[in-house]
């Protein structure tokens, strides 16, 4: 596997392990994907603007930064304890992780 087998067009020498290994993540990144794609359903059928844009924010499904319940607050003018106190970090977070999509 370590032995050299070819030549690349810089003239490095290629192992058989080179060759087989690639750094390929398509199913990961289908995974991915469709995970995404079941979040987004999950999170369209909430009926609560509110509690929906506490969720994206919360966990950064917007722009991938995930927000603080400070941070949460802030943004949409409403107490951090309203967001601690209504269950949107925990509660929510476990109906969520339960549903596989957040690597759990």
């Amino acid at each position: 596997m370590s032995d050299p087998i070819d030549i690349d067009s810089e003239g490095n020498p290629l192992t058989l392990s080179d060759i087989i290994y690639t750094n390929d993540t398509i199913a990961d990144d289908l995974d991915i994907k469709l995970k995404s794609e079941q979040l987004r359903r999950y999170i369209g059928e909430l009926k609560d603007p509110r509690e929906r844009m506490i969720i994206i924010l919360r966990y950064g499904l917007m722009d991938d930064r995930p927000l603080t319940q400070r941070e949460v607050a802030k943004k949409l003018n409403i107490s951090r304890s309203y967001v601690s106190q209504r269950g949107y970090c925990k509660r929510r977070r476990g109906s969520i992780d339960g549903q596989g999509f957040l690597g759990s």
